[in-house]
């Protein structure tokens, strides 16, 4: 009897379980993420630490490395996050703006790959997307990206510099973007 009671629970949570995951596809998980506020918070270059190397696979099959002697933005997002929808079209702006002198990509969580490529065919993402999570735990220690969607700035010297939790906008990002250069042409 016992048995059979524990196997019958296991069964309905199991059940449970399985029934409210959807790979971040369906209405009721729009809102299921931790929103930002927009906020950037700014580290200055004496308080900066190391980021991580960014390699791995990316949503075009290939593999990628970014190189540390460079600006780069870094975006995490999710096809499904209705805020990460509404800052595409201003980062691929950004993208192409900034073309040759800040390297942008992004980092695809929790999403399935055939809606991560639709978003990036739809709003014509210029930049490589990483499709691995566990670049995002790499983060620990410095500025972890906590939101969807988030994005970091890492200056020139390859530390991390700025994280804007929540939705960009234009005078945020270009300021950053901005300070972020001159810290590094002053240093």
């Amino acid at each position: 009897m016992k048995r059979t009671l524990a196997l019958a629970c296991a069964l309905i949570t199991l059940g449970l379980l399985t029934s409210c995951s959807s790979g971040g596809l369906s209405k009721s998980n729009e809102n299921a993420f931790v929103s930002g506020s927009g906020v950037a918070v700014y580290i200055n270059p004496a308080d900066r630490k190391p980021a991580p190397d960014m390699m791995g696979p990316t949503l075009s099959g290939k593999s990628l490395k970014i190189a540390k002697n460079q600006e780069v933005v870094v975006n995490v997002w999710a096809s499904w996050c209705s805020p990460c929808r509404a800052e595409a079209p201003l980062l691929a702006d950004f993208a192409t703006r900034y073309a040759g002198k800040v390297q942008f990509v992004g980092i695809v969580t929790r999403d399935n790959i055939s809606s991560a490529a639709s978003f990036v065919n739809r709003f014509k993402i210029p930049y490589p997307n990483f499709i691995d999570d566990s670049l995002l735990a790499a983060f620990r220690g410095s500025l972890v990206p906590n939101a969807i969607p988030t994005t970091l700035i890492i200056d020139a010297k390859n530390r991390v510099a700025v994280r804007i939790s929540g939705e960009v906008t234009f005078a945020l990002l270009d300021s950053m973007i901005k300070k972020v250069a001159l810290d590094t042409a002053h240093a």
